[in-house]
């Protein structure tokens, strides 16, 4: 199977990346992450979230006949991916999932969350809510830019969500990829760049491996929408991103673990999407039980 992008994707990429970095660099990033407090919860940027919505974030998936761009699943993998780089918050997959079905999901004039396993994102900020929320308990979450509720009846994890949201934990393992590698070359210890230290380039080599090993299994997810697929995605993307921030903490030393940095930013926000749907060791076990069957792969 043959994952090189065609020149249409390679353009919706870069196009979501430029418009991410524009409307939601890192100076917007910490300004959002600043701004918050015990009194002060998150709050989702309505201007932002109509400009995704104009964008066709939300409506990638929608047949063009009724108003979307009419890609598919494996071009919603390259934005999400953009979107995970970028840590940009809000319940996205919930209103791209809900694009066609809403009014107003897909231009971003209606905000969508949806419970997922036994977690529900930006339940109040949110104006339609799919799934049942009764008895929805507030949670303190680790990433500042998640707010989190906790249902006490699980709802079943879409596949789609699980494929976007591996997409998000891999963009999130690059971009810690890329942190690591860039300040191993410009840190330098006993004159030397650290990155020249055997030790640095092991770290910086395995978190790379990890990522293009979860590009490779998200991507095939997205082609064949096999449960198995989507179930080994999610467990090497989870793995991606949680180990490559924490790898990132360690090249970085001590500056890595201050609030000024972004690296454990990109760690929380991989601890919190690890944590929607399909719990790993179901995922595992659903894995292995196919691998032992004798009609398994």
């Amino acid at each position: 199977m043959d994952f090189q992008l065609s020149e249409d994707q390679r353009a919706l990429r870069t196009g979501v990346r430029e418009l991410l970095a524009g409307r939601f660099g890192r100076e917007r990033l910490r300004a959002a992450v600043d701004a918050q407090g015990a009194d002060r919860p998150p709050g989702l940027d309505r201007a932002l979230w109509r400009e995704l919505g104009e964008a066709g974030l939300f409506s990638l998936r929608l047949p063009e006949a009724d108003g979307g761009v009419g890609l598919g699943l494996p071009e919603a993998v390259l934005v999400f991916e953009e979107a995970g780089r970028a840590l940009l918050p809000g319940p996205l997959v919930a209103t791209h999932l809900a694009a066609g079905e809403i009014p107003g999901a897909a231009t971003g004039e209606t905000v969508v969350a949806a419970v997922d396993g036994t977690l529900v994102e930006w339940l109040d900020e949110a104006d339609v809510v799919r799934g049942d929320v009764t008895g929805a308990v507030a949670l303190r979450s680790a990433d500042p830019l998640t707010p989190l509720h906790r249902v006490p009846r699980a709802a079943p994890t879409d596949p789609v969500a699980a494929v976007l949201t591996a997409a998000e934990q891999l963009g999130s393992a690059a971009r810690t990829c890329e942190l690591a590698v860039q300040h191993a070359r410009t840190r330098e210890q006993f004159g030397r760049p650290i990155g020249a230290f055997q030790a640095v380039k092991h770290l910086c080599a395995e978190m790379l491996v990890r990522v293009e090993v979860a590009r490779g299994a998200v991507y095939a997810a997205a082609v064949t929408a096999d449960p198995l697929d989507i179930a080994a995605a999610g467990l090497l993307a989870d793995e991606a991103a949680e180990r490559g921030a924490h790898d990132c903490l360690q090249v970085h030393g001590g500056m890595g673990f201050t609030w000024e940095s972004d690296v454990h930013l990109h760690l929380k926000r991989a601890w919190v999407r690890a944590r929607r749907g399909q719990s790993a060791a179901d995922a595992e076990e659903a894995l292995a039980q196919d691998l032992l069957s004798p009609a398994g792969r």
